[in-house]
């Protein structure tokens, strides 16, 4: 019996951004219907060649849950991310990819800490405490960490996993997050974002089952690079007050960071 406090309300909007994933759609999809809290799950094809409209629609019809944008030319998973946040509704909003690397029933321990009030943003790292991780690329390892780094050496956060795919914020935080990057950037910016904020972060272990190239893994050395540049970019070039549209509610919210009088100055 769950208990009041976790009683599933309907307060979690899931976004799915999706390019050519038509193998993996529906299954990601039949999962995500059973999540608890569950109010909505947006996916967002990146104008796919293959069937991935055509399955999204489907499930659509048969899930009142489900909602269906299609951007008009291949923009990246950035620009799907940013048009998917934007339709939600929901007090806590989660990534959740297409292709099955994360398994859609953790997603309530993802969320726990929203839930319970200690969290305004939560990541799913893969390198905690690690329940099931497939082993594969060595190079992406070492760049994930490299990036984690730098991340960590300009924001004083103490991160194991900046680049992984599980992202749970406060609907309200994501909503208001000026996000300006393309391709894979969101990773790298939404992580300077938050810090800048000053938001309560947290970090979950999770489960991984990557896919090789074969398999239709799609990011490449030049999106590592680009990665690379907008650690810098976003932690050093980027102000507060260009980050957000206007002041998020926080769970904690540190006034040192973002008094009352600059949010009264900045966002009226």
């Amino acid at each position: 019996m769950p208990t009041e406090q976790h009683k599933p309300c309907p307060c979690l909007s899931v976004v799915i951004p999706a390019y050519n994933e038509e193998a993996t759609l529906a299954l990601v999809l039949e999962k995500l219907i059973s999540v608890p809290h569950l109010l909505e799950v947006i996916v967002v094809d990146d104008c796919s060649t293959d069937r991935t409209h055509e399955v999204a629609q489907r499930l659509a019809a048969a899930h009142r849950q489900v909602r269906v944008a299609r951007l008009a030319s291949n923009r990246g998973k950035t620009e799907a991310l940013r048009t998917g946040f934007a339709l939600t509704r929901g007090e806590i909003v989660i990534v959740q990819d297409a292709d099955l690397e994360y398994d859609p029933a953790e997603i309530p321990t993802v969320i726990r800490p929203i839930l319970d009030g200690h969290a305004d943003v939560v990541y799913g790292s893969r390198f905690l405490v690690r329940r099931a991780t497939r082993v594969l690329y060595f190079y992406h390892y070492l760049a994930n960490k490299l990036l984690t780094f730098l991340s960590n050496l300009l924001t004083n956060l103490n991160m194991t996993d900046i680049e992984t795919g599980y992202k749970a914020f406060r609907g309200e935080i994501i909503r208001n997050m000026r996000i300006t990057s393309r391709g894979f950037g969101f990773e790298v910016e939404a992580t300077a974002k938050v810090a800048k904020l000053g938001c309560a972060v947290y970090e979950v272990p999770i489960s991984y089952y990557g896919r090789t190239y074969s398999e239709g893994k799609k990011i490449v050395l030049r999106d590592g690079a680009q990665a690379l540049w907008l650690v810098f970019r976003f932690n050093l070039f980027c102000p507060l007050r260009s980050s957000f549209t206007r002041a998020p509610e926080l769970k904690r919210l540190r006034r040192d960071r973002f008094p009352a009088a600059l949010d009264e100055k900045l966002y009226g």
